[in-house]
């Protein structure tokens, strides 16, 4: 850990210019899209510096992972975590991904409770079509939102965005979707298509870039890579989409601040243009 936090500090050091004003500021003019960060950026870090990092990079949407907050915690341990969390001025928009595959009431109730009790507005899911109907009983119970995250062509249950849309057509609309974009790709999907389809349903979307559309090995920093960020953008500030827009970094994990501060320069970059 001493390395690791000597890594992160020179590398907030060094690269916090880019982050002084992030795309939300009143400085700037606010924008329509809500930057934050999946925690899973952070995933070898402990809680502290996985926040104090997301706070450097200028944003203060977070996603936490489990690793950042553990299911296996008690009220108080959660209440503490929420506090932490606000403490560093970010809000926590959802927790997740959390996988729901079994027929299991208890145990999909414990992960709603576990949100709940965090302040966690969403849940990012990994359902299957047999836990969607208990899912849906839930999310109506406890008023929160649960967005079905894609996993690409491994995913035996929803590889595409598309999958999960014809899934829930029927269903409440507090349940979505979380577009994951690194894998939406490797479905041979048209990413801009994907989010119009969405609509009212995208409730979250994870960001990342890739080298080669079908290689989900070949991530890069967001700009780097040939995936249609702009396009994407510009379709979500079409549709007035109201959720957050996550940068899911997996790459460099011992070191991930330069790459995620070079992906947002490049996001407010795009939001800048497209804004005037």
């Amino acid at each position: 850990m001493t390395t690791r936090r000597s890594l992160i500090s020179g590398s907030l050091a060094a690269s916090a210019a880019l982050a002084a004003t992030p795309a939300d500021s009143p400085r700037t003019g606010a924008t329509d899209l809500k930057l934050g960060v999946a925690s899973y950026s952070f995933r070898e870090f402990q809680r502290g510096a996985m926040l104090r990092g997301v706070k450097q990079l200028g944003v203060k949407y977070l996603s936490v992972k489990e690793m950042h907050l553990p299911y296996k915690s008690t009220t108080e341990e959660r209440a503490k975590a929420a506090q932490q969390i606000k403490a560093a001025g970010l809000e926590l928009t959802s927790g997740g991904v959390i996988y729901l595959l079994n027929e299991d009431e208890a145990d999909i109730r414990f992960h709603f409770q576990y949100a709940k009790e965090c302040g966690m507005p969403m849940i990012i899911i990994g359902p299957s079509m047999k836990t969607l109907p208990i899912i849906e009983r839930f999310v109506k119970q406890y008023d929160i939102k649960a967005a079905i995250h894609n996993h690409g062509p491994e995913d035996k249950h929803f590889p595409s965005c598309r999958d999960a849309l014809k899934a829930i057509k029927d269903m409440d609309p507090r349940l979505g979707v979380c577009i994951d974009i690194g894998h939406e790709v490797r479905t041979g999907n048209d990413l801009v298509e994907s989010v119009a389809l969405s609509g009212s349903r995208l409730l979250d979307f994870h960001i990342k870039d890739l080298k080669v559309a079908n290689d989900r090995g070949s991530q890069v920093a967001v700009g780097d890579g040939i995936l249609p960020i702009a396009g994407m953008l510009r379709q979500m500030k079409k549709m007035n989409y109201q959720g957050n827009v996550l940068l899911e970094y997996e790459i460099n994990a011992d070191e991930p601040l330069p790459g995620m501060q070079r992906s947002f320069a490049y996001m407010r970059g795009v939001l800048a243009g497209l804004n005037a």
